[in-house]
C-alpha cells in the first residue's frame, strides 16, 4: 500500500511538474514574441519612452499651473516652451565659454603636442622628427586607403545624427500631449476595458507612472552629485570651464556609462591643455572616485528609496540591461525593473487572501453597552 501511494504521489508530482514548465515555456515563447514585436516597432517605442520621460520631468509645474486655473494647452505649451527654452540655455551655457576660450584652448593643445614631441625626442625614446614625420606619413597613406569605411562612418553618423533628431522632435510633440490630456488617459483607458481589467490596468498604470517620476527624479539628484563633486574638484585645481564643464556632468548622467566617459574625457582634456599633466591626472583621479561612489553607493541608495528595490536588484539590472541592449538597455533597465516590481506587487496584492476576523459566539462589546 505504501508504494502504491509513493508512485501516485510521484506521478502527481511529476504532472504538477511538467504543467508548471509547460507554462513557464509559454511564458518565455511570449516575452521573446513581444519583444520581437516591440523591436520592430522601436522607431516609435523609443520616442514613445523618450516623451514619457520628460514629461515626468515637466508634470509637476504643469500640475501647478493646472490647479490654479490655467488652462490645460494653456499650461502645456508654456511648460513646453520653458523646457526648450532651458535646454537651449544649457547648450549655451556650454557652447558659449567653449568658444569664447576656444583660442586659448587651442594654443594650449599645440603648446601640449610640441612637449609630447619634445618629450619623445629625448630619452628613453629617443625618436627624431624623421621618424615622427614618417609616422604621421604612414597615418595619412593608411586613412586614404581607408577612405571608403570613413565615408561610410561619417554616412551612418549622419543618419545616427538624423535619427535623434526626429526621435527629439517627436518626443517633444508627445511631451506636449501628455501634459496636455495625460490625466484623461486613465478615465478613457477604464471606458474601454472589460470587467476587472477597467480596475486593474488603470491602477498599475498610475503606480508605473508614479515609479516612473522617481527614477527621473532620483537620477537628476544622482548627476546634479556628481555635477558638484566634480565641478568642485575643477574649481580647487584651477582648471578653466568649471561651469560649462558641471553642466555637461550632470547631463550626461541621464546617459549611462557612455555619458560619464564622455564628460571626464573632456574635463581630462582640458585640464591636460590648460593646467599640465599633473593636474589632469588629479582630475582623472577625482573623476573615477567620484564615478565608483556614484555607480556603488550614491545610484543604488537613491534609487532603492525612490523606487522600493533594493540596491544589489538595481546593480544587476543595469548590469543585465546593458549586456542584452548595450547604452538604451542600461538606461532603461532600472525604470524597466522597478515596472516589473509594480506588476508584481499588484498581482500578489490580488491573490492574497484578505485577512479573516476571528470568530466568536460572544455579542459584540458595543451590544452589552446601554446606549
Amino acid at each position: 500500500m505504501s508504494v502504491t501511494l509513493s508512485s501516485t504521489r510521484t506521478r502527481a508530482a511529476l504532472r504538477s511538474s511538467a504543467r508548471i514548465s509547460v507554462e513557464l515555456l509559454l511564458v518565455l515563447v511570449a516575452t521573446a514574441v513581444a519583444l520581437w514585436v516591440l523591436g520592430r516597432m522601436w522607431s516609435v517605442v523609443w520616442p514613445l519612452i523618450v516623451g514619457l520621460l520628460l514629461t515626468t520631468l515637466t508634470w509637476p509645474l504643469t500640475r501647478f499651473l493646472r490647479r490654479h486655473g490655467w488652462s490645460p494647452a494653456l499650461a502645456a505649451s508654456t511648460v513646453t516652451v520653458l523646457f526648450l527654452a532651458v535646454a537651449a540655455g544649457v547648450v549655451a551655457l556650454i557652447a558659449v565659454p567653449v568658444a569664447s576660450q576656444s583660442g586659448e584652448l587651442s594654443d594650449g593643445v599645440v603648446e601640449g603636442i610640441q612637449r609630447l614631441r619634445e618629450w619623445a625626442a629625448g630619452p628613453p625614446l629617443n625618436i627624431g622628427d624623421a621618424q615622427i614625420n614618417q609616422a604621421f606619413d604612414s597615418a595619412v597613406a593608411r586613412a586614404q586607403d581607408g577612405v571608403g569605411s570613413m565615408v561610410s562612418a561619417v554616412v551612418t553618423g549622419v543618419g545616427t545624427v538624423v535619427n535623434g533628431v526626429v526621435t527629439a522632435v517627436l518626443a517633444l510633440f508627445l511631451m506636449f500631449f501628455f501634459l496636455k490630456d495625460g490625466p484623461r488617459f486613465l478615465p478613457w483607458l477604464a471606458r474601454q476595458l472589460p470587467g476587472r481589467l477597467a480596475t486593474d490596468v488603470p491602477t498599475v498604470a498610475e503606480r508605473g507612472w508614479e515609479t516612473l517620476g522617481s527614477f527621473v527624479r532620483s537620477q537628476a539628484a544622482v548627476g546634479l552629485l556628481d555635477a558638484v563633486l566634480i565641478g568642485l574638484g575643477l574649481w580647487v585645481l584651477g582648471v578653466p570651464l568649471v561651469l560649462p564643464l558641471a553642466v555637461l556632468t550632470f547631463v550626461s548622467a541621464f546617459v549611462p556609462i557612455i555619458g560619464a566617459l564622455f564628460a571626464g574625457f573632456v574635463a581630462v582634456l582640458i585640464a591636460l591643455v590648460s593646467n599640465g599633466l599633473t593636474d589632469a591626472l588629479i582630475v582623472l583621479a577625482v573623476i573615477v572616485v567620484v564615478q565608483q561612489l556614484e555607480g556603488n553607493v550614491f545610484q543604488p541608495m537613491i534609487q532603492s528609496r525612490g523606487l522600493g528595490l533594493h540596491a544589489a536588484v538595481i546593480l544587476l539590472a543595469v548590469t543585465l540591461g546593458g549586456s542584452l541592449a548595450g547604452i538604451v538597455g542600461s538606461l532603461l533597465a532600472v525604470p524597466v525593473a522597478a515596472l516589473i516590481a509594480v506588476v508584481w506587487n499588484y498581482v500578489r496584492e490580488q491573490l492574497s487572501d484578505p485577512p479573516q476576523e476571528p470568530e466568536t459566539d460572544e455579542p459584540h462589546a458595543s451590544a452589552a453597552v446601554p446606549s
